[in-house]
């Protein structure tokens, strides 16, 4: 039996914190999918596709050593919707601190009682990337500030014009 898990998120912009939990979470399951929140009501910086686009970037190689799929797909409904609709069985989250476990166990319960069938996975994120925050590297680079400690090297200078442009 194939485990499929859905790692649900704004990502924008996709961090070194994301990939963190993707790179480890690949060794769970046999197909990790990521979830781009799509919401129109929420002004994000990156457009949809160029989220997506990021992440597949990112994320290009880091099945290949455990054999594991990684897709990426937007969605715009409840992310327990969108697990169900994937396939997915798992809903993957990382967890930074004490506040994200308060508010992911909220989250969980509330997606238990939606879908009992559909798990919730924490991994806590690494000393390396615990800090990092897609909120706080919006503002850094929306100030001149140097993210590249914060993202992917591949994305770098695509964030980082964006917000030159701005």
């Amino acid at each position: 039996m194939t485990k499929t898990a859905f790692y649900p998120g704004s990502f924008d912009p996709p961090t070194l914190g994301h990939l963190d939990i993707i790179s480890r979470g690949v060794h769970l399951v046999d197909h990790l999918i990521i979830g781009v929140g799509a919401h129109p009501g929420k002004n994000s910086v990156f457009s949809a596709a160029e989220r997506v686009n990021m992440l597949e970037r990112a994320c290009s190689n880091l099945g290949d050593k455990s054999g594991t799929k990684i897709s990426v797909m937007t969605y715009d409904k409840l992310s327990v919707d969108a697990v169900r609709s994937s396939g997915a069985t798992i809903i993957l989250r990382g967890l930074r601190n004490g506040t994200d476990l308060d508010y992911e166990g909220q989250l969980a319960g509330m997606n238990r009682e939606l879908a009992n069938d559909v798990e919730t996975v924490f991994l806590l994120s690494s000393a390396k990337s615990r800090h990092i925050t897609a909120t706080l590297v919006r503002q850094i680079a929306s100030m001149g500030g140097d993210v590249s400690s914060f993202v992917p090297q591949a994305l770098v200078t695509e964030i980082t014009e964006k917000f030159l442009s701005a």
